[in-house]
């Protein structure tokens, strides 16, 4: 069976900056991203608040989302986000 997978969206409290990413355990991997450990992008940018999230049936489908999001201009970034997230608040205490 193959391993899960999500790809989600992470921002500042500002909602200036989007990081796109992809993991296979989205909880551990928005904590790692809180703490200051996630990557060296959303450490620079403080991109700490989860926006979005999706989950597919496994992480090499989430992986060829994720390349399609990062392809993506900002303003269907939030369009999508506002789908799932019409206010934009950190959807990371939903997860945890």
């Amino acid at each position: 069976m193959a391993k899960r997978g999500y790809v989600y969206i992470m921002s500042n409290k500002r909602r200036t900056t989007f990081y796109v990413g992809v993991t296979s355990n989205l909880p551990r991997r928005v904590q790692e991203h809180k703490e200051g450990i996630g990557s060296a992008f959303t450490s620079k940018y403080k991109c700490t608040d989860l926006v979005y999230f999706e989950e597919h049936q496994s992480i090499y489908l989430a992986i060829v989302r994720e390349k399609q999001l990062k392809q993506w201009h900002r303003p269907w970034k939030i369009r999508l986000i506002r789908t799932m997230n019409p206010e934009m608040k950190d959807l990371a205490g939903d997860l945890m």
